[in-house]
């Protein structure tokens, strides 16, 4: 059936886990994972492209969240390079089953150590390998997605509550930089129901810009975000390299999605990553 339901690629990994579990009921999400998985599709994207067309016909949109991070890089030995293959793949599926809108997962790291509030129309230098993939992704998809006519939107996610460094990865013992001023460094979040309902809007709106950034609105301090989820941390003074605020522009976002009025605030992003947390398949 045309347009039916959205094909969530790379469903298994710890983001697609969030979007499934705040996922919109008023739209059908087929979950896909290179491994064999209940209620999931299975196949691998990169050796298997007619499974990868099958799968894709018929829907109405499509969110690869397929992808090497570098903790993954670091323990299969995959290079960060499969991440431009990953998304070409998509791309080319895409356009030979007729999706009208593909969304890529790219990152926040694409725009490297810029201080300035970072917009979708600057220009991106990467300052680590991750974010210089994830770019060569970006330009790569756009490229091949010009030359088979296929419609393509860039998610620049930001950090995530609970899939990130100081909520997801915290340990007995974590220290923090703290700056001149007595703050802890301030970044741009969004928490796993946030999340959820934002891609779910950019899979089902009409009309998208080629790049969006995904984040709450505003930016929130490391050491808030830890004392609103009562985890203890010690303070270090912050080096020279440290960068006191990265901080995503939303306007594009916001035009499609609202926000609650706490969602970039610590309070607010512990009570989605608790209720996350508290869904049967959060763990796995």
């Amino acid at each position: 059936m045309r347009n039916s339901g959205v094909l969530l690629l790379g469903a298994s990994g710890r983001l697609g886990r969030m979007v499934q579990a705040f996922w919109s009921a008023e739209t059908d999400l087929i979950c896909h994972s290179r491994s064999v998985r209940p209620g999931y599709v299975s196949f691998d994207p990169l050796s298997d492209a007619e499974a990868l067309c099958t799968a894709m016909e018929g829907r109405r949109a499509v969110l690869c969240l397929s992808g090497i991070t570098p903790a993954h890089a670091a323990a299969s030995g995959n290079p960060l390079s499969l991440n431009a293959a990953l998304a070409l793949a998509a791309v080319r599926a895409a356009g030979r089953a007729g999706v009208p809108r593909l969304l890529l997962a790219s990152s926040a790291a694409v725009y490297g150590a810029a201080r300035v509030p970072l917009s979708e129309d600057m220009i991106c230098e990467p300052a680590s390998e991750y974010g210089q993939a994830k770019l060569e992704m970006e330009r790569d998809g756009f490229a091949t997605a010009r030359d088979c006519g296929q419609a393509v939107t860039m998610l620049r996610i930001g950090n995530v509550a609970g899939a990130d460094a100081i909520l997801g990865g915290w340990r007995e013992g974590m220290q923090l930089d703290v700056l001149p001023d007595g703050t802890t460094p301030a970044r741009s979040y969004i928490g796993p129901a946030s999340l959820s309902r934002a891609i779910h809007r950019l899979c089902t709106a009409d009309d998208l810009p080629g790049i969006v950034n995904v984040a709450a609105p505003g930016v929130v301090h490391m050491g808030a975000l830890l004392d609103a989820a009562g985890r203890a941390w010690t303070a270090r003074e912050a080096g020279p390299a440290a960068i006191a605020r990265v901080e995503l522009e939303t306007k594009r976002l916001e035009k499609l999605v609202e926000f609650a009025p706490n969602a970039g605030q610590a309070q607010g992003l512990v009570a989605e990553w608790r209720a996350y947390l508290a869904q049967p398949d959060s763990s796995q």
